[in-house]
């Protein structure tokens, strides 16, 4: 049996171990791509875009979907679906953009941001009137910018969303 200052020195380690057992399960969690965003399977970096689906949707280099977050544009069917998705093949079809995704959706699609010469582009399609602003609580990047491109779009009346 184990005398007083034994028992005391045993939880001691106990504590301890566990203190630095969540130490490095914190640092592991907050340098897991997968955990901190915008870095899933190595996907992030240029690809080139080969096919527009519609105002929000591409098919990047190899094959994969890839839809575009903090916007929704109107699907087939709907009044804004062929301006938007010719304005989308008119900014990055056949073109290299840089791609920032984050996770994939029931779809398969990996969800993320276009980039093009520095210019957002999912903030275009907003700006533009092609779409509108629309996140999901855990999609925060860019909201600020998009909701103003979106709030200044609909006040002048431009671009399909809002003529």
């Amino acid at each position: 049996m184990l005398n007083l200052s034994e028992n005391k020195l045993f939880f001691a380690i106990i504590f301890a171990a566990t203190i630095l057992f969540y130490i490095f399960l914190s640092f592991s969690l907050n340098n897991n791509p997968s955990t901190t965003g915008y870095a899933i399977n190595g996907i992030n970096g240029e690809k080139m875009i080969t096919k527009v689906i519609d105002g929000d949707t591409v098919i990047i280099e190899g094959g994969r979907s890839v839809r575009l977050l903090g916007i929704d544009a109107d699907e087939k069917g709907y009044p804004c679906y062929s301006p938007a998705k010719k304005r989308l093949e008119e900014l990055v079809l056949n073109k290299k953009v840089y791609l920032e995704a984050d996770k994939e959706d029931q779809y398969k699609r990996y969800l993320g941001y276009l980039t093009l010469d520095g210019k957002n582009i999912n903030l275009k399609l907003v700006q533009e009137g092609f779409a509108i602003a629309r996140f999901s609580p855990e999609d925060i990047k860019y909201k600020e910018e998009i909701i103003r491109a979106e709030k200044k779009a609909m006040e002048n009346g431009i671009g399909c969303k809002w003529t």
